[in-house]
This record gives structure tokens, C-alpha cells and sequence, in this order.
């Protein structure tokens, strides 16, 4: 049976809060996120601001998409953990270019992109593994994430193992070889600000392509090597 759910939709702001090119803080995509994400971590009614939808490509070319917490971002990229022998790592893997996507409903705002992983150093994998609470270090060791599992019961005799291993007395957890981290390196970064008509506001930060000169009319010129275009709703 279809159910017909055409007519759902919500009235955004009364005011539209336009973006504008002149509302840019920054002219290179990594300042503007920074604006817009400390504006998100100001809401209270945004959980997790850090949220975002990472989506790979599988080697028969099916995509996938999921939710993980970004644990780091500058102008190096944006960095997140998980488990080696996961879907998304394996995909990752096999085809490194992957999209992400941030959304802040409250602030009506989304942030889209697109580029490639790579995998963080050992080093640094270890000493975020160790700054996670002692239960989440736990259950990374005690999930062989993805792989299919009898019941829940596994995991938690898994656990109980590790808990009474390191829990007591207290030691430091090993970080596992299969679980550390990724990092971003964006070769697009979009801002989309949703606007009340659905005549949305959408500044796309991207290389530029060999031998293309911004115009200042479609294409600006932005800094450290980026340009910048506004793209159709």
C-alpha cells in the first residue's frame, strides 16, 4: 500500500534569513564552517551538532549511508573513527571518495561534502581511543561492527569478559587493530541555508578546474586556492 505523504511540510522562519555572497566570514570553506558550526553548538535544542551522514560507495556500486560524530575538523578536513572491519571501512577501502552531510534542523542549514578519506595515524587513533569514556572503549572492543551475530546476548557476555578484565581493577584498554580513525580531505564543501519560499540559498566552495579563471560574476575567486559559486535551489 502507498501512502501519500505529499501534503507534509513545514513553514520555515517567518523571516528569511538570506545568504548572501557578503555574509560569507570567510572566502575558503573551512572558516565558514566554523561560523556555522559554533552557531549550531550554541542551540540547546541541537543534541549533537556534530552529527553527520557519511555515505560510500560498495565495489558492485551500490551506495550506502550512515550517521557517525565528526571528532575533528580544520583545514586539514574532517575527522571520524570507527571500526576497520566495518561496511563503511571496507567500501572506504575500496573506493575512498565519500560524501558528507551535516544538518541543523533548528537553523534551518545544511553543510554537504565531498572528497576523499584516508586513514589517521596510529598515534593519533591510540590517544583519541583512550580520551573515550571507559564503556565506549569497552564496546568497541566487544563489537566486531557489521558482522552478523546470533543474539545480543553475544555482546553482552563479550563485554562482561572486557569488564571484568580491565574494569577490576581499573587498566588502560588496548585500542584494537581493527578500530581508528579517517579523515575527510573535502575537494567541494556546499552551504545550503533553507529559505521560507524554497528558493533555498546554496554557496558552493570547490577547486578550481585546470585552466578556469573566476569571472566574479558566476565564479569568485576565494582564498587559499578555493573558488566559489552559487548554485539553483
Amino acid at each position: 500500500m502507498s501512502i501519500d505523504i505529499g501534503g507534509m511540510r513545514i513553514k520555515y522562519k517567518d523571516k528569511d534569513e538570506t545568504f548572501l555572497e557578503k555574509h560569507l566570514v570567510s572566502k575558503e570553506p573551512f572558516g565558514q564552517f566554523k561560523s556555522w558550526f559554533e552557531e549550531a553548538c550554541s542551540k540547546k535544542e541541537i543534541l549533537e551538532p556534530n552529527a553527520m551522514c557519511l555515505a560510500t560507495v560498495s565495489e558492485n556500486g551500490w551506495p550506502s549511508a550512515r550517521f557517525v560524530l565528526c571528532k575533528g575538523y580544520g583545514k586539514d578536513g574532517f575527522k571520524f573513527f570507527t571500526n576497520y572491519g566495518s561496511r563503511k571501512a571496507k567500501e572506504m577501502d575500496l573506493n575512498p571518495n565519500v560524501a558528507a552531510t551535516f544538518y541543523w534542523e533548528i537553523l534551518n542549514r545544511s553543510v554537504r561534502i565531498e572528497g576523499h578519506v584516508e586513514k589517521l595515524s596510529i598515534e593519533e587513533s591510540t590517544k583519541y581511543f583512550h580520551s573515550r569514556p571507559v564503556p565506549s572503549q569497552i564496546a568497541a572492543c566487544a563489537s566486531y561492527q557489521s558482522t552478523p551475530i546470533q543474539s545480543r546476548d553475544v555482546l553482552c557476555e563479550r563485554e562482561s569478559i572486557l569488564e571484568a578484565e580491565y574494569m577490576i581493577p581499573e587498566k588502560e584498554i588496548p585500542k584494537p587493530e581493527y578500530w581508528g580513525g579517517y579523515i575527510i580531505r573535502p575537494r567541494t564543501v556546499e552551504f545550503w541555508q533553507g529559505q521560507r519560499d524554497r528558493l533555498h540559498d546554496r554557496i558552493k566552495f570547490r577547486k578550481p578546474k585546470e585552466g578556469e579563471v573566476p569571472d566574479g560574476k558566476l565564479l569568485h575567486e576565494g582564498e587559499e586556492g578555493w573558488v566559489y559559486e552559487r548554485l539553483s535551489p
